[in-house]
């Protein structure tokens, strides 16, 4: 297990479904990772995050695990992965896997035992409660819309879900439940895996059936199953686990709020960071509000000051492209995103094609298709609006942006694959790829090289300025000042009238790091999108 000082580390998450395929069944694979790793490497970044890779039905992208032990054939085989993680630690790379431990798949040997009788010993590896299909336990709904129950009439009694049917959550009340999932950490962990992502750990616990769901807005259906009183017991078994192997562990902790963070992830905390999920929250038409982005950043940074450790990225798998959401899709806009957020304190991650300035993808026909969640949405749409119309509202924010397949060339499907690919290729790729989007790529090579030469970015505090300005970020690290206009009009900011830059040391800062080189002045119009990193 190598070092595990992930204050200075920078991650790179790779969603292997798309990243590259090498045997040309146009469907990305573990050994298209580990021929990329030289590519990742140059980034500059520490370790890799790998989603889902498990056996796995694909339901829900492979967060729907039939076999906690096994290598989708898709991705490859174990013997794949071993060489992938020994060659990333011979390029200094540490891998950490997605762990999936709040449900399974509903095809995992667990579940299809415990469907075949109330008395089966796994009976109890689940949630079942007595039902009829007109009366279900309770009014709770999944995240993926309707019930978080399904009847099974074989039974007489419904199984809890708070995501797909077809994902079963676990009862980690059962404590054969904890040991085999326990067993199966250290298993991994006990391979050479580095570490984990925690993804949607504050599930774990429920409230009991009868709680009343008392709002329907918001995060009000899904209070019962979102970081519920007793969790912290499980959360503590798991910590023991991972602290005894140096694991570099991040959580999904949805329902976790910034106040409440420190006790998750400081020095006694469960989980070196999590990932907060509000900054994502998007308006009517998809767009995201820079001010917005920017009062979420500022909260979670002050409340993690004094203890605990933040998790930074603008987009994932889940989430459509920050360069449409929250920029106008201009490089400019992708490099003021990419300053604001890599020198805040905390463990910045990068999703695959964000350092290209990869865009959301122009759906065109619901045969674009591929998440069965969107598919279904899209087909409920269809009673009230026209297949445009139900095309457009649901692209407009979703995980499909996300998961088209990497940009690595000009040649054909993007040098993707030689086959076709599981899905439709960004049209841009002749303009945007990895041989010629050099820009935006080499900007993260230095931000990243800032945080790993200078202790102040690493892990030094922040204090942040004209907090009400609505487009502009203004932070210091200790003694770096950070500006980033995040608008698309000119900004102005007087820094006279602010008591910490109204001293003769204000003189002594210089560029370290700009969109264009000047010096810093106590009054500074800014161009749109545009940075400027400062130091004593």
């Amino acid at each position: 297990m190598m070092e595990n000082d992930f204050r200075k580390m920078v991650g790179y998450q790779i969603y292997p479904k798309s990243f590259k395929d090498t045997n040309g069944d146009g469907i990305g694979d573990l050994q298209g990772i580990i021929e990329k790793l030289p590519y990742i490497q140059q980034l500059g970044v520490d370790f890799i995050w790998i989603n889902p890779i498990y056996k796995s039905p694909q339901v829900d992208g492979g967060y729907d695990i039939s076999d906690y032990y096994a290598i989708d054939e898709r991705f490859g085989s174990l013997e794949d992965f071993k060489t992938l993680l020994h060659k990333s630690h011979e390029y200094g790379l540490k891998v950490i896997m997605d762990l999936v431990v709040n449900h399974t798949s509903d095809q995992h040997p667990w579940f299809l035992e415990s469907k075949k009788s109330k008395d089966n010993p796994y009976r109890d590896f689940y949630l079942w409660e007595d039902a009829t299909a007109q009366q279900l336990p309770n009014e709770w709904r999944s995240f993926f819309g309707g019930s978080a129950w399904t009847y099974d009439k074989e039974t007489e009694q419904a199984y809890f879900h708070a995501f797909a049917k077809e994902q079963p959550d676990l009862n980690w009340k059962n404590p054969k439940v904890r040991q085999e999932i326990y067993k199966m950490v250290r298993w991994w962990l006990e391979l050479g895996v580095d570490g984990f992502r925690l993804d949607a750990i504050s599930h774990l616990q429920k409230m009991p059936w009868s709680y009343k769901i008392k709002s329907w807005r918001g995060d009000g259906p899904w209070v019962p199953f979102m970081n519920v009183s007793g969790i912290e017991d499980y959360m503590t078994e798991l910590k023991a686990i991972f602290d005894s192997y140096g694991a570099l562990t991040v959580g999904e902790a949805s329902g976790v709020r910034s106040m409440q963070a420190p006790d998750w992830t400081d020095e006694k905390g469960y989980v070196n960071m999590i990932f907060e999920l509000e900054h994502n929250v998007r308006k009517a038409n998809g767009r995201g509000s820079i001010y917005g982005y920017k009062k979420v950043i500022m909260r979670w940074q002050n409340d993690l000051l004094a203890r605990g450790w933040n998790a930074l990225y603008l987009e994932n798998h889940d989430q459509p492209r920050s360069i449409d959401v929250f920029g106008n899709g201009s490089l400019a806009s992708a490099k003021a995103l990419a300053v604001s957020y890599m020198l805040l304190r905390g463990t910045p991650f990068i999703y695959q094609g964000q350092e290209l300035g990869m865009r959301n993808f122009p759906f065109t026909s619901s045969d674009q298709l591929r998440s069965e969640e969107v598919i279904a949405q899209y087909e409920n749409l269809l009673t009230d609006l026209s297949a445009q119309e139900a095309l457009q509202k649901v692209t407009q924010d979703s995980r499909e942006h996300a998961r088209t397949p990497m940009q690595w060339s000009d040649k054909a499907n993007a040098g993707f694959t030689t086959g076709r690919p599981w899905m439709d290729i960004h049209p841009n790729y002749p303009q945007v790829n990895a041989e010629k989007q050099t820009e935006l790529f080499e900007l993260y090579q230095k931000l990243i090289q800032l945080r790993h030469d200078n202790q102040a970015i690493a892990s030094g505090s922040i204090y942040f300025y004209f907090e009400r300005h609505p487009q502009v970020l203004v932070y210091t690290r200790d003694e770096f000042l950070v500006i980033v206009n995040l608008g698309t009009k000119k900004a102005h900011l007087d820094f006279s009238k602010v008591e910490a830059f109204t001293d003769g040391s204000v003189s002594n800062y210089h560029s370290v790091l700009s969109s264009q080189p000047r010096p810093f002045e106590r009054s500074m119009s800014l161009a749109p999108f545009e940075y400027q990193v400062y130091k004593k």
